[in-house]
């Protein structure tokens, strides 16, 4: 399996499960709520350890509002609703030049910014640096569901109860 997609499988089990640091007495589900939960008067949900009040340049992980397409015509199918593959593809496609325009009202007004990566299959979003006290102009957007530091975590090996005897 390649690096890359080794990380981004750590990044989901990182994101579903809520983080794998010290629960401090929280569960994960606890965990995963208090990450997202820093609101601006927007839907969308900023990791709050992100200092929005610093202009360091921070490497984030925004995740866009609609699913990536296989995942999407799975849910659409639980739901009893047709979805085509062709037709979430289109949306996660549209999703991402969405995206595109917001980026060039960030090149308008001289910010700062980098897009590292995009992401369509296992997370649609993309890896981007900016000044950390700009992220707060792409949180009117209608795109972006959540926006996390992009950040390596460590991962203990699961234990195995046979090794414990």
């Amino acid at each position: 399996m390649s690096r890359k997609k080794c990380y981004v499988i750590v990044l989901l089990i990182f994101m579903f499960i809520g983080g794998c640091q010290g629960n401090k007495g929280e569960n994960a589900y606890q965990k995963e709520d208090k990450v997202v939960e820093k609101k601006m008067n927007s839907s969308v949900k900023v990791d709050p350890s992100i200092d929005l009040s610093s202009n360091q340049i921070v490497s984030i992980i925004i995740e866009f509002k609609t699913k990536p397409a296989k995942i999407a015509v799975l849910e659409a199918k639980e739901k009893g609703i047709t979805l085509t593959l062709e037709e979430a593809k289109r949306q996660v496609e549209q999703s991402h030049q969405t995206f595109r325009n917001l980026l060039t009202v960030l090149a308008e007004k001289n910010i700062p910014y980098k897009v590292k990566h995009t992401y369509k299959t296992a997370l649609n979003g993309v890896s981007m640096e900016i000044p950390a006290n700009e992220i707060k102009r792409l949180l009117d957007s209608s795109v972006i569901s959540k926006i996390y530091p992009n950040k390596q975590i460590q991962l203990d090996p699961p234990i195995n109860p046979a090794d414990q005897m």
